[in-house]
């Protein structure tokens, strides 16, 4: 995890001098900095990162349209770190792909703890998929590839952030069972769920848009009113 290569994304050089030096003392010494959208993207698609820090607010776009295109280049974790501390704005990010959402003002030590808890499930994730044997699992439509992190459906590959990936694969290991977005949160998440539920809903949604053929109507990942969702076979 050391080794994990960042990249910090802010227009504010002060923010970014003081992730920098922070991770450095936590042990992370290949952070890398950039200041606008374009940046990202180019440096995005030049080399591969373990996992971007990112603001919304940036000199030439916005950190939801960057998020939305870093997903059809990298699986690496998002975190936003932005002033945009409405229930709406957390939503679009999540909506958008990204894996965690930190508000300024910000705990310096607590960005640093998220950001050693996403790298710690992303290794996890890897270590499984290249010391397992290989999970497929089939669904009607949908077959999904457990250690190469594939997703098909209708015989046509789909691309998916890994959280989306990691709440279809725990529905594929836990089918016809009731889960209370609460109980999905901690276990995909691996944090207590506390005012977190729409976090779990745009990623239900997300999912859906994927897999359903009629998203408005779903027949695989349906809602128990009142009281969560099930993966029905």
């Amino acid at each position: 995890m050391e080794n994990s290569h960042i990249l910090l994304v802010d227009d504010e050089p002060e923010i970014l001098n003081l992730l920098k030096i922070t991770l450095n003392k936590e042990g992370f010494p290949f952070a890398e900095e950039a200041s606008s959208a374009k940046q990202v993207i180019q440096m995005c698609m030049a080399k591969d990162f373990d996992l971007i820090v990112l603001d919304i607010m940036l000199s030439d776009g916005n950190g939801y349209d960057v998020c939305k295109k870093l997903r059809d280049i990298t699986f690496a974790p998002i975190l936003f770190l932005t002033a945009k501390d409405s229930d709406l704005d957390k939503l679009n990010g999540f909506a958008m792909g990204a894996d965690d959402y930190i508000t300024k003002p910000f705990n310096i030590l607590e960005v640093a703890a998220r950001i050693k808890a996403q790298l710690k499930r992303q290794n996890l994730m890897t270590y499984r998929i290249h010391n397992t044997e290989n999970t497929i699992y089939h669904f009607g439509r949908i077959e999904l590839r457990e250690q190469s992190g594939q997703i098909f459906v209708a015989g046509k590959e789909i691309e998916c952030p890994a959280k989306e990936f990691q709440l279809l694969l725990f529905f594929c290991k836990n089918p016809n069972r009731l889960f209370s977005r609460s109980q999905l949160y901690e276990q995909v998440w691996g944090e207590e769920a506390i005012n977190d539920d729409n976090t779990v809903m745009v990623h239900i949604r997300r999912i859906r848009e994927k897999i359903e053929e009629d998203p408005g109507n779903p027949k695989i990942v349906v809602t128990v009113r009142g009281l969560g969702y099930k993966f029905v076979l």
